[in-house]
């Protein structure tokens, strides 16, 4: 899932990525955007799992989701969102340290939405045409 012998790059975040923090996780803009104000909500200690964090650490991430929400809305106008965690290498984790995804969605970016995050298993993504 990652190479060991390099840091992991949210524990060595530089500070000038920090968008907002709070005392257990961080805001920062993905480094690789899907879509205009993607971002990424981490906790600050080293865990891989969203099941592996504290009750306290789940409320400051949540609080950190909802302020990436509100940013997102002023600077970009977005018409949705998907929110994500790839949770194990298996669910297409390649960062070993968890972290939410919050991407912005407009009108248009793709031709048909529907089903959203079902599309990671494409074959079982279109349930509405009874296929």
């Amino acid at each position: 899932m990652n190479d060991l012998s390099k840091p992991c790059p949210f524990c060595t975040l530089p500070p000038s990525r920090i968008v907002e923090e709070n005392e257990h996780a961080v805001l920062i803009l993905d480094g690789f955007p899907v879509s205009p104000g993607h971002s990424l909500i981490i906790p600050k200690r080293h865990v891989g799992s969203f099941f592996e964090v504290s009750a306290q650490e789940r409320a400051a991430l949540f609080e950190l989701l909802d302020r990436a929400q509100v940013l997102a809305t002023h600077h970009h106008c977005p018409d949705g969102f998907n929110i994500g965690i790839n949770d194990g290498a298996a669910a297409g984790q390649t960062v070993p340290h968890l972290h939410i995804h919050l991407i912005p969605r407009y009108h248009g970016d793709l031709p048909d939405p529907r089903g959203g995050v079902r599309w990671i298993i494409p074959q079982k993504a279109d349930y509405w045409t009874g296929r």
